[in-house]
């Protein structure tokens, strides 16, 4: 049976869906046709019926974004309501002569029986109700639909990165999430269309004022010029009829202007008004007590009314017995329950545990408060796609799945400051400007900018940060200009990348053996655990990332450890065996699609010098030196520079045997130069000398 067949067929969700538009057409018939009274009672005892339902609606509704459509009701009550104003205006002048039933029922027993037929009382009482409404609740409502929306507004950004942070650490799923935002959206939506509607309520208590002098003044002139009538008939006629009027429209706009009032005021707690006064209110007996306490001694004296003051001041005191008595049952409960349930032995043991101990993120960004739109998508904050992009770019480039970031926002750092964080530990800095642009001195600009003066966080150049206006102005001058989102994601994928080995660890390699063994299950099956321990295998893929070589060929990395582990188990010798069979990867990695590769190499004295000291003493590293260290790494610096000025790569090429300890030591203090062996030179390609560093050294 086709479901959404049936229920696009249903006739009644077609005349449903013209609720909307009916009613808006009676409002304007109201206005433009001649309403017979029967039509005014049904149409006013409508009125006051709406009015109620709303009000119960609101106080029985849990939060106020379950009724969200309440401004919009309240406009649409409003409108129904001046409609009628107008209709029965029309009639009270028309037919105001022939008496008080003139304009129906309704208006007849407001203006005769509520007020006992004295129009003087019913002015007083009309003019008290549109105090209280206009003065008083109206205006209310209004300044705190203001401010409440004005908070709102500002405090959604740092909703809106809980809610994120919350879903990047796994508390919530994505649906969750969705939901979350969703509700801190509407909640932004309600207070702002709230702020609007109250000036609604406002204008038609001014209407309602408006009305009643006009049918005042107009209706006793009609019943004396054109109607003959005397002085007081007239008088009698239509000002009993207009405060009928008058408060038969006043008493509904009362009772809406109170449930705006109550919508807006209340806390987002998941409770109806009636279950939070009872909690919140009568939740001590102390204030009852001492108010009974004063009631009866008002009652004791004499010329008071004794009998209402005792009798209210012994009820009030009765009542705090009352919940007092309760509060010691509840907390006499709770204590046997705890006794019970949970032995004090057993909380001894109980008092911490492993939930306790918060595991720290693999990644992290933590922000200064004016960054917080730069994360914030609802403000046009474009750093969580950055992100996101410069994890899939490392991800590809790498070989392996870069961790989630996880953004959150820290009162210690500086306004603009931000804080990129690895295990825990800050490992880069720096400060950005949402609403400015980083101009990026290269090297050769022709001029001077004016902006916040600072260098480059990533590559250390010197900037500028300068107003988005003066953008093409800078690109004219040769500086390269990127917005301070950017700035960010670069700096991040700049630190990354240069701590990858760092993010790969047990589970990251386990899921490559996991993908690689889909097409190569023999391969993966032989070699962890039988050939190798997944720990051997972690630290190979590390040296090789922390050299800035990727892993995506597992298949070749995987058939070079099954080849060579069972000659030997050493980490650094399986390095360099996989190095080699990846040595076309590292070529191009290096040097491109270029069939001659410029290299440098090292003195035979020096070379010599290298070799014996790791002979010596392996654990121990380079033992060399430290003047002969120093005058050697001052000549590969020298040499980089060179070749960085001839747009070449730097490489330093070395026998087999020292190029992991050497290596490992040029990383930090020459991170631009990369250091092979003559193995992982592949074959077709050329290699050209052009420095030989230690050439001034001797035995």
């Amino acid at each position: 049976m086709n479901y959404s067949a049936t229920l696009t067929n249903n006739p009644f969700l077609s005349i449903r869906g013209l609720g909307i538009p009916l009613l808006l057409v009676a409002m304007l018939a109201m206005m433009v046709l001649p309403l017979p009274p029967f039509l005014l009672d049904v149409f006013f005892t409508f009125n006051i019926a709406l009015s109620l339902v709303v009000l119960l609606v609101v106080i029985y509704t849990t939060r106020p974004l379950d009724f969200n459509v309440f401004p919009t009701v309240l406009l649409a009550a409003t409108l129904l309501r001046l409609s009628l104003n107008v209709a029965s205006t029309r009639i009270v002048l028309l037919e105001g002569h022939t008496g008080t039933s003139a304009a129906g029922n309704v208006i007849k027993a407001f203006g005769e029986f509520v007020v006992g037929g004295n129009y003087v009382v019913g002015i007083v009482v009309f003019a008290v109700l549109t105090i209280i409404n206009f003065v008083v609740v109206t205006k209310g409502a209004g300044r705190i639909s203001e401010v409440n929306a004005r908070f709102t507004l500002d405090a959604m950004p740092g909703k809106q990165m809980a809610v994120d942070a919350d879903l990047n650490s796994g508390l919530i799923t994505q649906d969750q999430a969705r939901e979350r935002r969703q509700e801190i959206s509407g909640e932004a939506d309600f207070y702002g269309s709230m702020d609007g509607a109250s000036k609604f309520i406002r204008g038609d208590a001014v209407a309602a004022i408006l009305i009643l002098f006009i049918n005042l003044i107009f209706g006793f002139g009609i019943g004396m010029i054109q109607h003959d009538m005397t002085a007081s008939a007239a008088a009698h006629n239509y000002t009993l009829l207009t405060i009928g009027d008058g408060l038969v429209a006043q008493i509904p706009s009362l009772i809406l202007s109170t449930a705006a009032a109550i919508a807006v005021t209340r806390a987002s707690a998941s409770k109806d008004m009636g279950e939070q006064v009872l909690s919140q209110l009568f939740n001590t007996p102390k204030p009852i007590a001492i108010t009974s306490t004063i009631l009866v001694g008002l009652g004791l004296i004499p010329g008071m009314p004794n009998i209402v003051f005792l009798a209210l001041g012994l009820i009030g005191a009765g009542i705090a017995f009352y919940i007092k008595q309760q509060n010691e049952l509840k907390q006499q409960i709770e204590i046997e329950a705890d006794a019970v349930v949970v032995p004090e032995e057993e909380l001894q043991h109980k008092d911490l545990s492993w939930d306790d101990v918060p595991m720290v993120d693999v990644i992290g960004l933590e922000v200064g408060y004016r960054l917080i739109p730069m994360v914030d998508k609802n403000q046009g904050g474009q750093m969580m796609s950055r992100i996101k992009g410069v994890r899939k770019k490392l991800s590809q480039d790498l070989g392996f799945l870069i961790q989630a970031v996880h953004i959150r926002d820290n009162l210690d750092l500086s306004p603009n400051g931000y804080s990129i964080i690895l295990m825990g530990v800050p490992v880069g800095e720096g400060e950005a400007y949402p609403e400015k642009e980083l101009a990026i001195n290269p090297g050769q600009v022709f001029g001077e900018l004016k902006g916040i003066k600072t260098k480059d966080p990533t590559f250390g150049l010197e900037a500028v940060w300068i107003d988005p206006g003066i953008r093409d102005e800078a690109q004219t001058l040769g500086y390269t200009v990127v917005d301070s989102s950017t700035v960010v994601a670069t700096h991040m994928s700049h630190v990354l990348q240069r701590h990858a080995h760092e993010l790969l660890g047990h589970e990251e390699v386990q899921q490559l053996l996991d993908m690689l063994a889909k097409n190569s299950p023999t391969l993966v099956e032989d070699l962890v655990p039988k050939i190798l321990p997944l720990g051997t295998v972690v630290k190979v893929l590390q040296n090789i990332l922390a050299e800035g070589i990727p892993i995506r060929d597992m298949r070749t990395i995987a058939e070079t450890l099954a080849e060579f582990a069972p000659n030997s188990q050493n980490s650094d010798a399986l390095t360099a065996s996989v190095r080699t069979a990846l040595a076309r990867q590292i070529y191009q990695h290096i040097n491109g699609l270029e069939q001659e590769m410029p290299v440098i190499t090292l003195s035979p004295e020096l070379e010599q010098i290298l070799q014996q000291s790791v002979q010596s003493a392996p654990e121990m590293g380079l033992g060399i030196e430290p003047g002969l260290a120093e005058q050697m790494i001052k000549e590969l610096n020298d040499c980089v520079q060179q070749q960085e000025l001839a747009n070449k790569a730097s490489v330093l090429l070395v026998s087999p045997t020292i190029r992991p300890v050497l290596a490992r030591m040029l990383r930090s203090l020459a991170p631009n130069l990369h250091v092979l062996t003559y193995n992982e030179v592949p074959d077709s390609k050329n290699i050209k000398v052009v420095a030989a560093v230690g050439g001034q050294i001797s035995n």
